[in-house]
């Protein structure tokens, strides 16, 4: 659970059986609120006994004092430290306005009731950081420590690195380790927001944070405390509300000179009506303390849906970037494939050699290799072929392959180059135009044959992309380092407007740059690492499989816990539906009400106290606008 005290978020982990709907409230109500609530009943009483011709004025100017302390303490501090005029300098002034105007009642009842909505306000603002904090989930505080004395619980804070927890079915795993022993099926969701379970075994990698739904594991610990993934992700949550997006800081900038104005205004208004009352009623319209909450709350709640679904986003400044974006730019190997090389085809040239024979021995050549290729190439005879031959000798050649001896026979397996230094000539076409990449063999000298391997494409790549082309992402590019007949092969498959091949990392910066300069919006997708210097041009950075890995969490403004790009379909649909529900609060929490407010108050309809009431309107708009992004239905969410 997390509670907010004193202007800071804390995690505390409750029992499931000791947690009530009100626990969290409870946590809320700190000695300063409580208080808040007594000064508010006492100057509300004596207004009120004050209107029954109980108590004289003397006893209310008192009462109005004691209100107005803590507001003119704030809004005082606020002035000097920040230069900023919030709501209780407004409130400040409508009340002085209105008991130096002969209004002393409904000044003492207008700061009353705006003291109790500023009141709510602020307490289910706290209160909404603190259930969507808790949307994140918790780590448990107490472990199962492996001993030669056996098992005993102890604090987290107290294992270290090196030391074996046991984690069994419906317990949290409190720390990054990996597994030694055991089987069981692990719900990542807190991670990667998938919620399916995982299967793990003996050397699967666990986090943090994440329940263990069947079985038993025995987990070394590898990270504990701060330095685990589940942590980082509750740092970057927290630390995302400090980066503001542009239209936060629009709304602040359009505060500041609006106060001016807004005086201005009020001076001309009293010039001409000479009425107390319409004055002390238009301070409660004209404050602009509302445009400093049509914005945060929206953003710490797409940014905690986001985390819930396996999507870090550092700041609403990319969040807001990530709705704006019109043109997306992906790395190939990685992240439009899945860096996956397979055999697709297996051509023979020789009469005498067939296919499983061609490619018995060439796995058998490749086997000590490291190379992608000959990976692939091994994998497929594993498929088909028992067992696979050791090479009596062996040979990597850097850029062209391998010599090794099989069985008996001289084989050269590497590209045509390989064969054609050897002098062997390659007779059958090894284009590979249609993206496959060609794997030449030759057999004593002479040219047996060809094995055709293509990387496989990420699965749901193609329904991701036109995803995002339905959300309003005009061009999508590829750049990639890769040859161009590959690059065009993947891309003709995807759907893909444009694809540069041949790139250095540098090529990458000058081509989004080049986007940007004619006016693009510019998002870029790549692994996180190699890639960084073009996530880090990019307008937004996405960074793809980011679990568990602290480079892909720092080279990218976003980052995607899972190598699947749907999500970043749902990143945009998150973005885009945080930044409809900013301007919906600027128009029809802010803007409306207020502009309707201040007619009212201009045509005599309303008075301080009704203007007073109406007041929480704007309030209660804008928080209930802003937390609906936790409960509605966001497509890939």
């Amino acid at each position: 659970m997390w509670t907010y005290i004193n202007g800071g978020i804390t995690m505390t982990t409750v029992p499931a059986d000791q947690k009530t709907p009100g626990s969290n409230l409870k946590a809320l109500m700190t000695h300063e609120r409580w208080i808040e609530v007594a000064r508010i009943a006492v100057t509300g009483l004596i207004a009120l006994l004050f209107w029954q011709g109980l108590v004289g004025i003397e006893i209310l100017w008192v009462a109005i004092a004691i209100g107005l302390y803590p507001l003119v303490k704030t809004g005082v501090a606020d002035l000097v430290r920040e230069r900023k005029v919030g709501t209780e300098i407004f409130v400040t002034v409508a009340t002085l306005v209105a008991v130096f105007g002969g209004e002393a009642l409904a000044g003492a009842v207008l700061m009353v009731i705006i003291l109790i909505a500023e009141f709510i306000a602020e307490l289910n603002t706290d209160r909404a950081r603190a259930s969507i904090k808790s949307l994140i989930g918790s780590v448990p505080q107490t472990a199962l420590l492996r001993t030669l004395e056996g098992e005993q619980s102890v604090p987290v804070s107290a294992l270290k690195l090196g030391d074996i927890v046991l984690v069994r079915t419906g317990e949290k795993i409190p720390v990054d380790g990996r597994v030694l022993s055991g089987q069981g099926a692990v719900n990542e969701a807190t991670i990667t927001g998938e919620s399916v379970p995982k299967d793990k075994a003996m050397g699967s990698q666990v986090f943090a944070g994440t329940v263990v739904e069947s079985g038993a594991l025995d987990v070394l610990v590898e990270q504990l405390g701060d330095d685990t993934t589940f942590s980082r992700i509750i740092a970057l949550v927290e630390n995302a509300e400090a980066e503001q997006a542009p239209v936060q800081k629009l709304a602040d900038k359009v505060a500041g000179w609006l106060i001016p104005v807004v005086f201005l205004f009020l001076i001309g208004v009293y010039l001409i009506t000479q009425d107390v009352r319409t004055i002390v009623t238009l301070l409660i319209f004209t404050s602009p303390a509302e445009l400093g909450l049509a914005t945060p709350l929206v953003m710490i709640a797409a940014i905690a849906r986001a985390a819930r679904s396996g999507i870090l986003i550092k700041g609403g400044i990319y969040l807001e970037s990530l709705a704006k974006v019109d043109v997306m730019v992906f790395d190939k190997t990685g992240t439009l494939t899945a860096n996956l090389p397979e055999v697709v085809q297996v051509l023979c040239v020789n009469p005498e050699i067939d296919e499983a024979t061609l490619l018995r021995l060439a796995a058998a050549a490749d086997r000590r290799s490291a190379h992608p290729l000959a990976k692939a190439v091994v994998q497929a005879a594993t498929k088909k072929i028992p067992a696979i031959s050791e090479p009596a000798s062996f040979e990597q050649l850097e850029g062209r392959g391998v010599r090794a001896t099989v069985e008996g026979y001289a084989l050269l397996v590497g590209n045509a180059a390989l064969l054609r230094e050897n002098g062997v000539e390659v007779t059958a076409a090894g284009s590979d135009a249609d993206g496959r990449t060609p794997v030449h063999v030759a057999v004593n000298d002479q040219f047996a044959g060809i094995i055709f391997i293509a990387d496989t494409l990420r699965p749901g790549a193609k329904a991701a992309l036109s995803h995002l082309k339905a959300s309003g992402v005009q061009r999508t590019v590829m750049l990639t380092g890769d040859n161009a007949a590959t690059a065009k092969a993947i891309a003709d498959q995807l759907g893909i407007d444009e694809v540069r091949s041949d790139l250095m990392p540098q090529d990458k910066v000058k081509a989004i740059a080049e986007f940007q300069s004619r006016g693009y919006r510019v998002a870029m997708v790549g692994d996180g690492v190699n890639d960084a210097p073009a996530l880090a041009r990019a307008d937004v950075g996405i960074a793809m499989g980011g679990g568990g890995t602290q480079a892909a969490l720092e080279a990218a403004d976003i980052a995607l816990m899972t190598d699947d790009l749907a999500k970043i379909a749902a990143a945009r649909a998150i973005a885009r539906k945080a930044y409809r529900t900013v301007q919906e609060n600027l128009l029809v929490g802010v803007g409306v009400v207020h502009v309707l407010g201040i007619s009212a108050a201009l045509l005599g309809w309303i008075g301080p106290i009704q203007a007073a009431i109406i007041h929480l309107g704007p309030d209660i708009l804008v928080f209930l606008n802003s937390v609906k992004l936790l409960k509605v239905r966001i497509s890939g969410t």
